[in-house]
C-alpha cells in the first residue's frame, strides 16, 4: 500500500497526541487523522558554522567511564530572525505512543483509545529508524508544506543525537547555567511530579500514559523515566574529556519506569546491543521507546556551501584589533605561516608548517569561543546589577522622601524616631554606593578586557538566553547596560550618577 494511500479517518482528539497543549507547540499531521506534537529547542547562534559551547555529562568517580563531564557544542537546523537571530531544532514533545506507531506502521487506521496513549515500547533500534523513515516519506507525499524548511530544503526526522537529547533534557536555554549542570532539570514540585520511576509512590512497575506529569523547562514530557529513549549514534565509553575510539551498540537515555529514583539523572546513559544475545533476532528492549528529532541538512544549497567555506576560512584567523575595533595593520600569525609555507620547497617542512597553521587556528578559535562566553557572562552580570541599582536607588528615594516629610522643618516625628530614620537612610546610602561602585567596576573591567567589536555580537545572544529563561523583562536592563558600556568605550568617563539614573528610569 502506498504511504499516501492510507485510509482517511476523523481527526484525533488532542488528548491522544497532545494532552497538555501549549500555545507554542508545533503540530505535524500523521496518517489516520493523527498528529504529533513537537517543541522547538532554541540555540542562540545564527550563522551555519556557528555553534554553542556546552558541557554535558557529570563528574563521577563511580560512573565516570559512562558519564564523565565533557565539553561539546550544539547548533540548530532552522533559522529564525525574531526576536533575535538564532536557530533551532525540533524534538517530539512526548515519546511516540502506541496509537501514533500503529497509524503509521500498520497500514490501517487504529481506533483511538486511552490504552494507545502508552509509549510504544518493545522496539528494536531498527524499528525506531523504520518509523522515522516511513513518517518522512508520508510527510513528503501527503503534507510537504507542513515540514519546516531551511534555505529551501525540507527538514527530516531521525532519532536525536546524544548532544541534542541531553541539551534538551537538561532544559537548554530555558534554565540558568548552574541549573543546566545539575543532575536533573529544576523540579520545584518534587521529582514525583515530573518523572515516572520504580516504586509504589511512582510508576509501581508499570509503563504510564504519556503526558500525565509536568514537563521539563522546554515543555518536554517524560524526558526522564517512563520509557528509555533510543538515540541515533552508537555508544562510546568516556575517556576523561573525550569519548573513547570504539563505537559499540546503540544508546538509551533518560531511564524508565523500573529505574530507582536515586539513579534517575540527566547524565544517565546505557549501551544496548543491536541484536539479541543468541544472535537470532534484533534486540527489542521491553522498556525501550523513542522520541524523534526534526532537523535539516547542513549543506542545503550551493550558496550555503559558499557561506560555510567563507566562514571556515575566517576561523582562527581574526587579526588583532585595536581598542576602537579597527583592524591592526599586522597580519595574523596563521596568515603569515601560510605565506611562509607557499615559499617552501621542502615537502616535509611545508607539511609541518601547514600542521602548525592548523593547530594555531584551532587554538585561536578555542580562545575566541572562551572569550565570547566570558563576555556573555559579564553582560548578564551588568544587566542584573542594573536591576539592583534601580531597586536600591528607588528605595533610597522613598526613604529620603519619608525622612524629609517626617523629620524636616515641618515634620512632627519625635527626635529619637528621626535619628533611627537617619541611621536607616545612611545605611541604605552605603548599600547603594557599594552597588554603584560594583557596577562601575564591571563597566570599566569589561571595557578594559574587550573592545566594542568583540562585545557587540554577544548582546543579541545574551538577549536570547534571557528570553529563553523567561527573563525577557531583563532585556531593557541589558540594552541600558550595553548603552552605558558603549558610551564608556567611546569617551572613557566613569559616569556613576548617569549610570544610576539610566537604570532607575527603567
Amino acid at each position: 500500500m502506498a504511504l499516501a494511500g492510507l485510509p482517511a479517518a476523523a481527526a484525533w482528539d488532542a488528548k491522544y497526541y497532545n494532552p497538555q497543549a501549549q500555545k507554542d507547540d508545533v503540530l505535524l499531521p500523521m496518517p489516520c487523522g493523527g498528529f504529533m506534537a513537537w517543541r522547538q529547542v532554541r540555540v542562540p547562534m545564527a550563522s551555519p558554522l556557528d555553534d554553542y559551547a556546552i558541557t554535558l555529562g557529570q563528574d563521577s568517580e563511580e560512573w565516570g567511564y559512562l558519564e564523565q563531564a565533557r565539553p561539546t557544542h550544539i547548533a540548530g537546523s532552522f533559522s529564525v530572525a525574531k526576536p533575535e537571530p538564532g536557530r533551532y531544532y525540533l524534538l517530539a514533545k512526548y515519546e511516540v505512543n502506541e496509537l501514533q506507531y500503529r497509524a503509521l506502521m500498520d497500514g490501517q487506521c487504529p481506533e483511538p483509545s486511552a490504552e494507545l496513549r502508552l509509549p510504544k515500547t518493545g522496539l528494536s533500534w531498527f524499528d525506531a529508524v523504520a518509523f522515522t523513515d516511513r513518517y518522512n516519506l508520508w510527510l513528503r507525499q501527503s503534507a510537504p508544506d507542513k515540514l519546516p524548511k531551511e534555505d529551501g530544503a525540507a527538514g527530516f526526522l531521525r532519532l536525536p543525537t546524544e548532544v541534542e537529547w541531553e541539551f534538551a533534557a537538561r532544559g537548554g536555554l530555558a534554565v540558568s547555567p548552574a541549573e543546566f549542570r545539575d543532575s536533573r532539570f529544576p523540579m520545584p514540585e518534587g521529582i514525583e511530579a515530573y518523572a515516572w520511576f520504580a516504586g509504589a509512590q511512582s510508576a509501581n512497575g508499570k509503563l504510564q500514559l504519556a503526558g500525565l506529569l509536568k514537563p521539563n523547562p522546554l515543555g518536554l514530557h517524560d524526558v526522564l523515566g517512563n520509557a528509555d529513549e533510543m538515540l541515533f549514534e552508537p555508544f562510546h565509553l568516556n575517556k576523561l574529556d573525550r569519548q573513547h575510539g570504539q563505537a559499540g551498540g546503540y544508546i538509551v537515555r533518560g531511564g524508565n519506569y523500573l529505574t530507582p529514583q536515586a539513579e534517575l539523572r540527566t547524565a544517565l546513559r546505557q549501551e544496548q546491543p543491536y541484536y539479541a544475545a543468541d544472535g537470532s533476532a534484533q534486540n527489542r528492549l521491553k522498556t525501550g521507546g523513542f522520541r524523534p528529532a526534526l532537523v535539516a541538512p547542513a549543506l542545503t544549497s550551493r550558496e550555503r556551501i559558499r557561506q560555510v567555506e567563507a566562514d571556515w576560512k575566517k576561523l582562527g584567523t581574526a587579526r588583532p584589533e585595536s581598542q576602537d575595533g579597527a583592524q591592526a595593520p599586522v597580519p595574523d600569525p596563521a596568515t603569515r605561516i601560510a605565506s611562509l609555507a607557499e615559499g617552501v620547497r621542502d615537502d616535509a617542512l611545508k607539511g609541518q608548517l601547514e600542521k602548525l597553521r592548523s593547530d594555531l587556528r584551532a587554538n585561536t578559535q578555542a580562545r575566541d569561543e572562551q572569550r565570547d562566553q566570558a563576555i556573555r557572562s559579564e553582560l548578564q552580570l551588568g544587566a542584573f546589577l542594573c536591576t539592583k541599582l534601580k531597586d536600591d536607588g528607588l528605595f533610597l528615594d522613598t526613604l529620603e522622601g519619608n525622612y524629609s516629610r517626617s523629620c524636616g522643618a515641618d515634620g512632627a516625628e519625635p527626635k529619637a524616631r528621626c535619628e533611627a530614620r537617619r541611621e536607616q537612610l545612611d545605611g541604605h546610602r552605603k548599600v547603594l554606593d557599594f552597588m554603584l561602585n560594583y557596577y562601575a567596576d564591571s563597566v570599566v573591567g569589561t571595557a578594559l578586557n574587550y573592545n566594542q567589536a568583540s562585545l557587540e555580537p554577544q548582546v543579541g545572544l545574551v538577549a536570547q538566553q534571557l528570553a529563553a529563561r523567561g527573563k525577557s523583562n531583563l532585556r531593557t536592563y541589558l540594552d541600558t547596560h550595553w548603552n552605558n558600556l558603549r558610551t564608556y568605550l567611546k569617551d572613557g568617563r566613569v559616569a556613576r550618577a548617569h549610570w544610576l539614573q539610566s537604570c532607575k528610569s527603567l
